[in-house]
């Protein structure tokens, strides 16, 4: 008769029966436990269940020392709760005060870029506000469950801005809503230039190229022209303008009887006078 089970080994078997409702025998075959073998654990219901988290996945490892049971879930509710203002009256809500103390906490500054990463991946709702959700998800689609290693992703983030179109399409989109105060359906044109100004220099994306100053010109073509708002579609086809003009600035996609809003129509013959290709350029050129 085979020695009992060691400390270690019925608490594996207990574990997996309180997660799958099955027997001890049957735990402890899919454990591939041998009494006989006091330190040996398979890795077959960690990687397949993912209760259990392997230091090395590809070898055998002792229960006790390298087989924890695991549960992010509750590491990031509980780093959440660390950070709320108010647990009474907002349970479920980290404010201003906590969201300055959380991202000081992960190395980031309120005056740099990626603070709109790092809200953006956690769906915040506006500046200054995280909730329960938005951060639990968030994070563990980044497989972040601690400051360490939120801090190691974050660092990820500030690399894929400036080189990630599809990553920076998405921290630009979201920035609006961000951006947004409650009530409003629409950025004021200074606000709207300053997270301009954010997003379009370098450590981010620089919307500049040989021949054209993007970001300057545009933002000298708005405060001429006086507007006073920027809606949601307009910083959204902005967005695309810009993406569109770093990968040409000749501008050989742009055609007039396209889809893109009159405020950008009018931008591109601004471009083209300021670089000598305007209408009244090329009636020069057809005197000549």
């Amino acid at each position: 008769m085979p020695p009992p089970y060691t400390s270690s080994q019925r608490s594996a078997i207990a574990q997996f029966v309180g997660f799958t409702q099955s027997k001890e025998s049957v735990a402890a075959k899919k454990l591939e436990l041998d009494s006989t073998k006091p330190h040996s654990v398979s890795a077959t219901f960690a990687v397949q269940t993912g209760f259990l988290k392997p230091v090395n996945p590809e070898a055998q490892f002792s229960v006790e020392m390298h087989w924890p049971i695991v549960s992010s879930i509750s590491c990031w509710k509980r780093l959440f709760d660390k950070y709320r203002d108010d647990p009474a009256q907002e349970p479920d809500t980290i404010g201003v005060n906590g969201s300055m103390r959380y991202l000081g906490d992960v190395g980031v500054k309120l005056d740099e870029v990626v603070v709109l990463a790092v809200l953006s991946e956690l769906s915040a709702p506006t500046m200054g506000e995280l909730t329960r959700t938005g951060f639990v998800e968030g994070w563990k689609t980044h497989h972040a469950d601690t400051l360490h290693k939120q801090q190691s992703v974050i660092s990820n983030f500030r690399r894929s801005l400036p080189a990630t179109p599809d990553f920076f399409k998405r921290v630009y989109k979201s920035t609006f809503r961000l951006a947004l105060t409650p009530g409003q359906k629409s950025l004021a044109l200074d606000a709207a230039i300053e997270y301009w100004r954010l997003l379009l220099q370098p450590p981010s994306v620089s919307w500049s190229s040989d021949r054209t100053p993007w970001l300057e010109w545009w933002i000298e073509y708005l405060e001429e022209r006086g507007r006073k708002g920027v809606s949601k579609d307009m910083w959204d086809q902005t967005g695309v303008f810009i993406l569109e003009s770093l990968e040409d600035e000749s501008m050989s996609w742009w055609t007039e009887d396209g889809a893109w809003p009159g405020v950008l129509d009018d931008f591109v013959a601004y471009v083209r006078d300021k670089r000598g290709e305007g209408k009244g350029a090329e009636v020069a050129m057809d005197i000549a």
